[in-house]
């Protein structure tokens, strides 16, 4: 009997406000569980300056049925550099880290390796930068950093801050790949694949698309995008 896929779901909050200019986790919330993922990242899931305090609050989350998995930042944030992960109860935390990545813009990433449905699975979860160079060298860390953890299926995500094809990008993630990307940006009428994912060559994308459901359009200036993943 073949595993369940796993539903991956990322999402730029915009810092849960709107395109109406409020600020609503209530709202961000109801978007995230109607993706019906079982694994969230999050990008801007924190207030810009420091301490960062969450925009997505913890206990909102959890009330809601999500884990906020625990990245080790102190001072009320739920995320490092606005990255930040939700998981459903079906999904278990083995461990995590995170990194910063190189460029003019403060920069990080995420690492969270999972225990779910469709076995053990990397994730992790990253906001490149707005300079395309910059955004190269920053996969070129992700790559560097990969290349020292054991081999184990794995899948980048987030905001990658790229208008085009990705073609420029591949040549700095070898192993990895880009799942076929659909416009998620701006969030009214998206004209721009921003968010998307990376997977390696044990899993393959079953189907994934865009969430446009009421209130998507209106809660952030992106929309979130999602894919269903099992092994290859």
């Amino acid at each position: 009997m073949c595993a369940k896929p796993l539903r991956l779901a990322t999402y730029n909050l915009q810092k849960c406000v709107g395109l109406d200019l409020r600020r609503r986790p209530d709202r961000s919330l109801q978007v995230i569980g109607a993706t019906g993922a079982d694994v969230v990242v999050l990008q801007e899931a924190d207030k810009r300056l420091p301490p960062r305090p969450a925009a997505l609050p913890a206990h909102m989350a959890e009330d809601a049925g999500w884990r906020v998995v625990d990245l080790g930042e102190p001072g009320g944030s739920i995320g490092w550099h606005g990255n930040a992960m939700l998981i459903a109860p079906n999904v278990a935390v083995i461990r995590t880290a995170r990194f910063d990545l190189p460029g003019l813009e403060p920069r990080g990433a995420i690492r969270v390796e999972l225990d779910t449905a469709i076995g053990p699975l990397r994730v992790m979860g990253v906001h490149l930068g707005l300079v395309k160079r910059y955004r190269l060298l920053q996969l070129a860390a992700i790559t560097r950093t990969l290349r020292t953890l054991p081999d184990m299926p794995t899948v980048v995500a987030g905001d990658f801050n790229d208008w085009g094809k990705g073609w420029d990008l591949d040549a700095q993630v070898p192993g990895l790949r880009f799942v076929a990307p659909a416009p998620s940006f701006p969030s009214p009428r998206p004209v721009a694949a921003l968010d998307r994912f990376l997977i390696s060559d044990e899993l393959r994308a079953l189907s994934g698309g865009v969430h446009v459901r009421r209130p998507a359009r209106i809660a952030s200036d992106h929309l979130p995008v999602w894919v269903d993943l099992a092994r290859a």
